[in-house]
């Protein structure tokens, strides 16, 4: 069964720090603070359109520094959604906050309503990083708060964020690294985006900072996206949720409305790349057998990748095999009379 989130946005509320990328309004095309009768409808709205299929989903509260927000709003908003935790009607409740506004008498509150999932904004696990892009927190206060949450039995995902301000792949790669030796139960990757109004697009039109291209993007973080599933760490997000809101205001960065398939696809090219190394095979008529369920990943966008191998000297022939997994790719070379 398909896991979905009722999600809900409190924009920026809570937030002690400006952080140089952080527009939150563009990025979630929202304003205005959620009431409890918000949770309450958005709750009703998801009991009929789901039915039974509540029973995997969770009420989100994302968006800002939930537990940083004003005490009695935030148990305002967790009380309207828990009596739909408490029923059995609805998994549990996911929250995302800063990891410096985790406390024991936080996590005390979170579990007594009913949250199940804590997502911590880690963003950089370099220090440097952090302190250029202003966040405000440390990387001992990802390790500390991810510990303790860990330490209650509730699910820790962890956010980064590449191509910072500061930052570089290898900063980038070494923070995957360490959010993996965490151990959380998800992680989204977020590629810098650059947009108007914050410090970054400041600093990007002065020349001071060069945000990533598209392809650069990519190529670090189909990198990651393996490095995170070899793990067995469930990515959940690869890339800004695309909006009317944040193309408007978009200037530069690493950003494609179906990122993550531009990953993937690319894991599936450089797996195809490596077979053929392996092999040997330099030039002709190649079959390659890929899960059904990879073959739009493995011809890639606008047939992105076929034409990669065209130019490499290789006329590819799919073919499918529903025993191979995800990116696997097996190739063997048809001789031609």
């Amino acid at each position: 069964m398909k896991h979905s989130n009722v999600a809900l946005f409190v924009p920026h509320n809570g937030c002690p720090h400006q952080c140089s990328f952080c527009n939150q309004r563009t990025i979630t095309g929202k304003n205005e603070q959620p009431t409890a009768q918000d949770v309450k409808n958005a709750i009703e709205t998801a009991e009929n359109t789901l039915g039974e299929n509540t029973k995997n989903a969770e009420i989100a509260f994302f968006g800002g520094s939930f537990t940083a927000i004003d005490r009695n709003y935030m148990t305002e908003l967790l009380a309207a959604a828990a009596p739909s935790v408490q029923s059995g009607r609805f998994y549990g409740i996911r929250i995302s906050t800063r990891p410096d506004a985790i406390d024991g008498e936080i996590l005390d509150i979170l579990q007594k309503y009913g949250v199940t999932a804590v997502e911590l904004g880690a963003q950089s696990m370099s220090d440097d990083v952090l302190y250029a892009n202003h966040r405000g927190h440390t990387s001992s206060d990802v390790i500390n708060a991810s510990t303790m949450i860990k330490e209650r039995g509730m699910s820790l995902g962890l956010q980064m964020m590449t191509g910072l301000y500061k930052s570089n792949d290898e900063k980038d790669t070494e923070t995957a690294e360490e959010i993996a030796a965490l151990k959380p139960d998800t992680v989204r990757i977020y590629p810098t985006v650059v947009l108007k109004g914050t410090e970054l697009y400041d600093l990007y039109t002065s020349g001071k900072y060069q945000p990533q291209k598209l392809d650069e993007g990519v190529n670090l973080c189909s990198k990651l996206l393996k490095y995170f599933e070899d793990r067995n760490i469930n990515v959940i997000r690869l890339g800004l949720h695309d909006s009317d809101s944040l193309r408007e205001n978009m200037a530069a960065g690493a950003y494609h409305p179906a990122f993550r398939e531009l990953c993937e696809s690319e894991i599936m090219y450089n797996n195809a790349v490596e077979e053929l190394k392996k092999l040997n095979i330099k030039s002709g008529v190649v079959e390659f057998f890929i899960n059904p369920k990879s073959v739009s990943r493995f011809i890639g966008q606008k047939r992105k990748n076929l034409d990669r191998l065209s130019e490499l000297g290789i006329t590819a022939i799919i073919r499918q095999d529903s025993r191979l997994t995800k990116y696997q790719t097996v190739c063997r070379y048809v001789p031609q009379n």
